[in-house]
């Protein structure tokens, strides 16, 4: 390891809430950087609490390296589509995105343990990835893929249904349901249902035209795109979650190498702070989510414990399996990933 990616991996693995100084002399020009995301745009304190944290990252920014870099924000995929952001920060044509680490898994499998059934269970395990072998392991192969995770962030995932609730495995049977990731619709395919394909901000158009039955996504998702107004059947994440989303805020590794080494250390001391307001806005969220389907007249359904296993032992016998036959690379992580569990 150089001795440039070796500062870089230990800084974010190791970031403190206690921030970075911002003493020392900036840039006369100010830099500008854009962060683009797909969900609804709001203010820094109102709406989708993702765009919220892009905001006040960007404010944060500008405060510390007092107007040497400015972060401009583009939610609703406005600046560029939404599967296109991981490979423009990777070619350094995008600064920084927040994007799920799964929608990578078609350049870089190993991702898509951002989005694999039954690994990750609780906001507490999700937690431990950061600093354990898992989160180094993949803090390093992002980097060799050009991307640096600035912010670790996790949500829970639920299911929104415009016919019968999506509880058990076999509930799925004959529906055409969104899964989020290679893996999730493996497993949904193992459970008789018809699997579609596409970002989460393009779940509303397809549930609305019939298109699609349900939709896994997290409880921000499910608020912020109004999926009530199409689909009045939910089965929360609230409690217990047979799947967890990972969906940093990432930052393109030649941009980010190209900053002075204290407006680095700005962004990755801002990016680790902002995790607690990320697992706050996450978990209020999954609360939140069943009252707005409560009150427009829809029903909501928590999970059980029991639920829980029968979704991860269909996942292990699925896609486990053919995510561990991929590569000694994906084998190696899923063990990784399992180590958390524990």
């Amino acid at each position: 390891m150089d001795r440039n990616r070796r500062r870089l991996v230990q800084a974010v693995v190791g970031a403190s809430a206690a921030g970075a100084s911002v003493r020392g002399a900036w840039p006369a020009e100010p830099r500008a950087l854009t962060l683009s995301h797909q969900f609804p745009g709001g203010t820094i304190d109102e709406g989708d609490f993702r765009d919220r944290l892009c905001r006040k990252f960007a404010a944060e920014i500008e405060r510390r390296t007092s107007g040497a870099l400015k972060v401009s924000v583009y939610p609703n995929s406005s600046l560029m589509k939404t599967n296109a952001q991981f490979s423009a920060m990777r070619k350094g044509a995008l600064d920084l995105s927040l994007v799920p680490l799964s929608y990578a898994g078609g350049e870089v499998p190993e991702t898509n343990l951002g989005l694999m059934p039954g690994v990750v269970t609780s906001y507490e395990q999700g937690a431990t990835w950061k600093k354990a072998p898992i989160g180094k392991a993949m803090t390093d192969l992002l980097y060799d893929k050009g991307v640096v995770i600035l912010s670790w962030i996790w949500q829970a995932g639920g299911v929104a249904s415009r016919s019968r609730p999506i509880v058990e495995p076999e509930d799925a049977k004959g529906l055409k349901v969104r899964g989020g990731s290679r893996e999730m619709d493996m497993v949904l395919k193992a459970a008789g249902a018809a699997v579609l394909s596409l970002p989460s901000d393009e779940i509303y158009a397809a549930m609305q035209t019939g298109a699609l039955d349900a939709a896994m996504t997290s409880s921000t998702s499910l608020i912020s795109f109004r999926l009530e107004e199409v689909a009045k059947q939910l089965t929360t994440g609230r409690g217990k979650a047979y799947w967890f989303m990972l969906e940093p805020l990432m930052v393109s590794r030649s941009v980010l190498e190209s900053l002075p080494k204290n407006q680095q250390d700005v962004l990755v001391a801002v990016g680790s702070e902002l995790e607690k307001f990320a697992l706050d806005g996450a978990r209020a969220d999954d609360q939140k989510v069943a009252s707005v389907y409560e009150r427009v007249g829809g029903k909501a359904t928590d999970l059980s414990a029991t639920t829980v296993e029968h979704w991860r032992a269909l996942a292990r016998d699925t896609a486990w399996k053919d995510f561990a036959a991929r590569s000694e690379s994906c084998a190696r992580m899923l063990k990784l990933a399992e180590q958390t569990l524990a």
